[in-house]
């Protein structure tokens, strides 16, 4: 494959930031080895999915800003139109967490936990850039340098578990180890990305699951979507891959911000990111007219999936926020050749007032 001018350069600078992040993770000096591992990830992933969009002629420069396009976009972009894996987003995504937290704050990762994640990101980066890009990890960085460790790699749910017990002791009474403990609660709510697309940890969160933590709360309860990610493993050594994946695992309850019973991990900043749509917002997506929209939706139920659809209330008043669920939904209807004209005649709002009428004067759809 020709390379793009701009992608071969991206490409370029993508595995020299890895090999950066490999000479990190094996260096003998642990004075901010974490962070320089997670940086120099980081910084590789965002190149090469930049370096995707370059080579597909895709514009990468916001053209309000004119400033290029940040980490989330791109992998949006990537995930959505140039074949990036949902399992391989996840990765790139608890990675990008995971620096976040290590850049502006203070973060404790298990070096388990570390080599863990480096394995599973060179396991996505070697597959989606040679998908992408025709070109291999072997090529460029050698096996030998490759990240190795000392103890045998265990099974994600023992390492979370184990973590998760290590909190707790750190969170007894006279330990004096609390900042630890936080740092370390820290990492396990970043790797929730791997499983959902809008992690944002704050010291509220922190605050919640310290105090589920020390009133005896399993681990599955405080962190449900980290139970819900698997891991199947490969070979050893430089062989050593890691793959991550979604399984079944405890439901998942949204909760309010400031509930003080919601231990779980799963919080109301998510909720004001996932709903972000207005009404006018998603029939402005869509190209539809609001009524028209509203009549797809009802079509579609929409308003009663709640993975589409919530509403927020703010004192007395309350407003209806969609998700990209729905707007996916009711685009891949509409690119499906669903007539929209019959759809509108079914559900517009004259029609649906003489269906109520019917239903009561007689008691029943007419028709049923």
């Amino acid at each position: 494959m020709s390379l793009q001018r701009d992608a071969k350069t991206l490409s370029l600078n993508s595995i020299a930031s890895l090999r950066r992040a490999m000479s990190a993770f094996n260096s003998y000096d642990d004075d901010g080895r974490t962070t320089s591992v997670l940086l120099h990830l980081q910084h590789s992933a965002e190149m090469l999915l930049k370096a995707v969009l370059c080579q597909n002629r895709v514009r990468v420069f916001d053209k309000d800003t004119s400033r290029s396009l940040g980490f989330e976009k791109c992998l949006g972009i990537c995930q959505a139109h140039h074949d990036l894996k949902e399992s391989e987003a996840g990765i790139f995504r608890a990675v990008d967490a995971l620096r976040d937290a290590a850049q502006h704050w203070i973060i404790v990762v298990s070096e388990d936990l570390l080599y863990m994640n480096t394995r599973a990101i060179i396991t996505a980066y070697d597959a989606y850039l040679k998908r992408s890009l025709d070109l291999d990890v072997s090529s460029h960085i050698p096996p030998r340098v490759l990240p190795v460790s000392t103890k045998p790699p265990g099974d994600f749910d023992f390492l979370v578990d184990r973590e998760y017990k290590l909190i707790a002791e750190l969170l007894q009474p006279g330990k004096r180890q609390r900042d630890e403990a936080r740092a370390r609660v820290r990492s396990l709510l970043a790797m929730e990305a791997i499983v959902t697309e809008k992690v944002e940890v704050s010291e509220r969160d922190i605050d919640r699951i310290e105090k589920a933590i020390k009133d005896g709360k399993e681990f599955n309860e405080v962190f449900p979507r980290l139970n819900t990610v698997g891991t199947a493993t490969t070979g050893e050594g430089t062989t050593f891959t890691v793959h991550f994946s979604k399984k079944e695992g405890a439901p998942v309850k949204y909760i309010k911000g400031d509930d003080p019973e919601g231990h779980a991990a799963v919080r109301e900043v998510d909720l004001r990111k996932k709903f972000h749509m207005l009404p006018s917002d998603l029939a402005k997506k869509l190209g539809l007219t609001e009524p028209k929209s509203k009549a797809l939706r009802q079509h579609l139920n929409i308003d009663s999936d709640p993975d589409c659809h919530w509403v927020f209330e703010f004192g007395k008043s309350k407003h209806g926020c969609f998700s990209d669920n729905a707007r996916n939904k009711m685009k891949a209807a509409l690119d499906g050749g669903l007539d929209m004209n019959s759809v509108w005649e079914e559900n517009r709002p004259g029609k649906r007032k003489a269906i109520v009428a019917a239903v009561a004067a007689v008691g029943e759809i007419p028709g049923t």
